[in-house]
């Protein structure tokens, strides 16, 4: 299983890359191999001010749909929009090609509950 060291994590599975006030999110590798081939990404939330937590999408895959659960409060800037013809990216690439959304974080934003890579190691087995 793939767990960048630079990234962080949550215990729904999805990653987070912060760069300024900007945060790329998508959903960790272990997530993907759990969930199996991913056939479409729905996010409707582009615009919207979210707390963390908060649905922000879900994934279908060919046997079940799982929400996506936002890491940390903020406003969605922007969907990876070749998910839309390429939703199989999330299987090939879910650290690079295969990101989500892109994320404006709020001020003040609580970043507590992001696991390091060894912690989100560490639940996953």
């Amino acid at each position: 299983m793939n767990t960048p060291s630079e990234l962080k994590y949550t215990k729904d599975h999805e990653w987070i890359k912060i760069e300024g006030n900007v945060a790329t999110i998508g959903i960790t590798d272990f997530a993907q191999g759990e969930l199996g081939d991913i056939v479409y990404v729905d996010v409707d939330t582009v615009d919207d001010d979210l707390n963390g937590g908060d649905v922000f999408g879900s994934v279908e895959a060919v046997k079940t749909v799982s929400d996506l659960f936002l890491p940390i409060a903020g406003k969605v800037i922007a969907f990876n929009e070749d998910l839309e013809g390429q939703p199989e990216l999330l299987n090939t690439d879910p650290y690079g090609d295969g990101w989500i959304i892109k994320l404006e974080i709020a001020d003040g934003a609580d970043q507590s509950e992001l696991l390091s890579a060894d912690d989100y190691k560490a639940i996953t087995g």
